[in-house]
């Protein structure tokens, strides 16, 4: 390069689209990890009969409310694999709450590893995005995260 007017020249570098690659193991399984508050969930996907298995029982023997069952089949029902896959899951941590929300993500991440086509329908379901909100940590001098003691003026 002489000078500047040869910068109108050159092309900009095109940057190619991110290729997802199917992951796999030797028995077929695709693994991921899923995290929600302080839970964090191992997540094996196989092609099955749609069973899911948590921590060694059943998911509705495990999340006994509807809507943490609901929580964590909402990717397969999103991605229409229903009945179509079998789900191994260990989840350590947290609460309830969390631990159904950490074994949603981890569907999901180990869905879209097993099948990449099915990456954008998860992604715009935001099936894929980490919550990151945990709890506040408490400071010195309040009672809790930000609440003071009760005030007295005698």
């Amino acid at each position: 390069m002489a000078d500047l007017s040869s910068l109108k020249d050159l092309a900009p570098a095109q940057e190619s689209a991110p290729v997802h690659v199917r992951k796999v193991d030797a028995l077929g399984r695709s693994y991921a990890t899923g995290k929600r508050k302080n839970a964090v969930a191992r997540v094996w996907v196989k092609p099955g009969s749609g069973k899911i298995i948590i921590n060694g029982k059943e998911f509705n023997a495990y999340f006994a409310r509807p809507v943490l069952q609901m929580i964590l089949r909402q990717p397969i029902v999103a991605a229409a694999r229903d009945g179509q896959i079998d789900i191994v899951a260990t989840v350590a941590g947290g609460g309830l709450s969390g631990q159904a929300g950490a074994v949603r993500h981890g569907i999901s991440k180990a869905l879209t590893y097993f099948e990449p086509g099915l990456r954008s329908v998860l992604k715009k379901g935001g099936f894929l995005t980490r919550d990151s909100r945990v709890v506040e940590r408490k400071k010195y001098g309040k009672a809790k995260a930000r609440r003071s003691f009760q005030f007295s003026k005698r």
